[in-house]
């Protein structure tokens, strides 16, 4: 019964495509309206969670340049998702069971402008049309993530522009290599990743980190004081991140069974983990624990137990949840000032980072032995497997990132000069002010 909800998860946790579709034809009403809620859902995650934790991390200046940035890459991602990065990521012609070809790294076209595709294609019960939704969230809020690593200073313009190369270039690719399926790079390799620890969370902590170095540093960064300018935003932000995560996490299983129930309470007790190990080492180190470092440890936790969700118990979530925190909390105050990077909103410490902590504790406590759920595993091997998958995401996004923004670079101007720094990119890059008072 155990390997046989685990192939259903791992079959729920590929993006399906019609080649992939499973051999059904009527709809399954319970997977279906999940999949439409976790839609909603992983939406508010965006917009406003994501965009309010952005925001009050900012200087009030900027809180506006972060919410009109997260509109436009939602509008032309979504847009380029249907006209190509789907089918990109999804399109597994040609591909084959431990076979390497062009189809391990990336899709076809096959389904560009959703070709094929109609009301009434289905994909395990639940029509496609939903599917292809519920997909375009992650590729609109990845990116979306990676733009903290150099905010306030990147203009609009070259923003959107960069957002929608990166997806097409760099995302798609990514993510057919994770979730393609049989015959993709990961999948070959026995790569555990459910919701997206290498595609979304590290490829986006490493997307902000190159960005970061080719923007160069904000204004009198590190020694001038860069406060928040509303932790109660960066609270309520981490708030709704918590809430959307279910539909991230626990939308992945396109299923209303055994599975779903599993990650529920594996992305919960994650959190939970995350929540308290933030307060254990504030406090054993600085004396005292903060909110908005309470909002970091929060979505610590729920980075570290995405790609493991479906593959663990909840002692595993528990303590990957716990460490992946821990992890967070070095990253920020002692790795990010021994790098000299000024990633503005510590995407790579709380992503990047966390990403890394929850991949490599998923080939450990996946096993049966610990609470896991994956039969025949070794866990040198499946780690071995797990550090692979990150050293290649490191290298794939860091280097195609920095091309990048070097293209765009070119195209117009990246980068606001001091002069508009100061001002604010409200002002500047929207003629508007958050606060009018």
């Amino acid at each position: 019964m155990m390997l046989d909800n685990l192939k259903k998860i791992l079959l729920a946790s590929c993006m399906l495509s019609p080649a992939m579709a499973f051999a059904q034809d009527t709809i399954d009403a319970p997977a279906t309206v999940w999949v439409m809620v976790s839609i909603v859902i992983v939406l508010l995650m965006f917009i406003p969670g994501l965009a309010l934790f952005y925001g009050g991390m900012v200087r009030s200046k900027n809180i506006l340049s972060i919410f009109s940035q997260f509109f436009a890459i939602a509008s032309v991602v979504g847009i380029l998702w249907i006209v190509v990065v789907y089918s990109l990521a999804t399109d597994t012609t040609g591909m084959e069971e431990g076979v390497y070809n062009l189809g391990s790294f990336v899709g076809g076209l096959n389904t560009a402008f959703l070709a094929g595709i109609t009301p009434e294609s289905m994909s395990g019960g639940i029509p496609e049309y939903i599917l292809i939704v519920f997909l375009m969230t992650f590729a609109m809020i990845t990116p979306a993530i990676a733009m903290g690593g150099f905010a306030e200073r990147m203009h609009f313009g070259a923003m959107v522009l960069f957002s929608a190369l990166w997806t097409i270039i760099v995302y798609a690719p990514m993510a057919h290599m994770v979730w393609g399926g049989d015959g993709a790079l990961f999948h070959n390799w026995g790569v555990l990743d459910f919701a997206g620890g290498t595609a979304v969370h590290i490829g986006a902590g490493v997307a902000a980190f190159v960005g970061a170095m080719v923007l160069g540093k904000r204004k009198g960064w590190p020694t001038a004081p860069n406060p928040p300018h509303n932790v109660v935003f960066v609270l309520v932000g981490a708030a709704f991140l918590w809430a959307g995560w279910f539909g991230f996490n626990v939308g992945s299983t396109l299923a209303v069974d055994g599975s779903t129930a599993l990650v529920f309470m594996t992305t919960m007790l994650a959190t939970l983990g995350g929540i308290l190990g933030w307060m254990f080492i504030e406090k054993l180190v600085a004396g005292h624990v903060t909110a908005f470092g309470l909002a970091s440890g929060t979505i610590g936790g729920l980075v570290g137990i995405t790609p493991a969700a479906a593959f663990v118990g909840p002692f595993g979530a528990i303590m990957i949840g716990f460490l992946a925190s821990i992890a967070v909390f070095f990253s920020i105050t002692v790795l990010k000032r021994k790098l000299g990077v000024d990633d503005a909103l510590d995407v790579f410490s709380v992503h990047g980072v966390g990403g890394i902590v929850g991949c490599i504790l998923t080939g450990i406590f996946c096993v049966p032995a610990l609470g896991g759920n994956v039969e025949g595993i070794s866990i040198v091997p499946q780690v071995l497997a797990q550090i692979a998958s990150i050293l290649f995401t490191f290298l794939y996004v860091g280097v195609l990132s920095w091309i990048l923004f070097k293209i765009v670079g070119l195209i117009m101007p990246l980068r606001a000069d001091e002069e508009q720094e100061q001002v604010g990119l409200d002002k500047t890059d929207h003629n508007e002010s958050a606060y009018n008072h």
